[in-house]
């Protein structure tokens, strides 16, 4: 067993701190709050029978009731069916959008980091600039060109959130490659690369799981914002912000077909925020 064993084992959790994850009443409710939402996106068949595309003139403008807790659109169709529905395209886009995130900001981070000098300047210099820049604006330019889609949500979302994520992944990098255990590798005659790939990689990404896990929600409630101002997914598509964007045409008379869709958006929200909290202080416990 190598002397560099110890620091670069991953955390194990105990049995006591999935007690006492367990015992955390918010932790337990957004975990199972996202469990649902990850089964709505995966299975929605078990959560409804219902279409989400069956029209019922009769039952337009519904209120809330038994037969339909969420409501009905102007046309009758399920808003609860079209929620669970549309958990699919939400997640889908922000798993993807996060992913496209975190993939440009590994490679501008490490590459800054490991390389310094004029790289780390020109790098550090160009994402002070697109940190800067609004994400409106780069959404609206990418729409204007490519038009509204999934695929342009999730690249609008990725490439306006990366710049956060790559200054946050240069300074881990730049903060674990200090450590003596690097040093320690490198003075035992591991290559350059053999070092990066099982000593900096994960131990400077480890304390970013937490922080993928809240942008995850972050991306949702972006790539919702842009479909409410109806530059994302078009109708019919039971996407969530693309039920807000519908829904905003009887805010003042059907308040359900707004308030209720947004309300699943906030909570998945937070439920995401307090999950990545959650696993932010477990990562902290064990790496101290």
């Amino acid at each position: 067993m190598s002397a560099l064993a110890p620091s670069l084992r991953l955390p194990v959790v105990g049995l006591a701190r999935l007690t006492a994850l367990r015992a955390r009443p918010s932790t337990v409710l957004a975990l199972g709050f996202v469990g649902l939402v990850v089964v709505a996106a995966v299975a929605p068949g078990v959560l409804t029978d219902r279409s989400p595309t069956a029209i019922d003139f009769p039952s337009a403008l519904a209120a809330p009731s038994w037969s339909h807790p969420f409501g009905t659109d102007e046309v009758g169709r399920d808003l609860l069916t079209r929620v669970i529905h549309g958990a699919r395209l939400s997640l889908g886009i922000g798993l993807g959008a996060t992913a496209l995130a975190m993939s440009i900001a590994i490679v501008l981070g490490f590459a800054a980091a490991l390389a310094g000098g004029i790289v780390d300047t020109l790098i550090t210099r160009v994402l002070e600039v697109a940190f800067a820049f609004p994400a409106l604006l780069l959404a609206l330019l990418l729409i204007a060109i490519f038009g509204p889609s999934a695929t342009t949500q999730v690249i609008a979302v990725g490439i306006g959130s990366a710049p956060g994520y790559a200054r946050m992944v240069r300074g881990q990098v730049l903060n674990v490659r200090q450590a003596g255990y690097i040093e320690a590798a490198a003075a035992l005659g591991h290559g350059r690369w053999t070092v990066i790939r099982r000593h900096l990689f994960p131990n400077a990404m480890r304390p970013l799981v937490a922080v993928v896990t809240l942008g995850v929600g972050q991306s949702i409630v972006w790539a919702s914002s842009l479909a409410f101002l109806g530059l994302g997914i078009a109708p019919p598509n039971p996407e969530w912000g693309a039920l807000l964007d519908a829904g905003r045409l009887y805010i003042t008379t059907s308040w359900w077909l707004e308030i209720l869709p947004g309300l699943v958006i906030v909570v998945f929200a937070v439920s995401v925020t307090t999950l990545g909290r959650t696993l932010q202080r477990r990562l902290e416990g064990a790496g101290r």
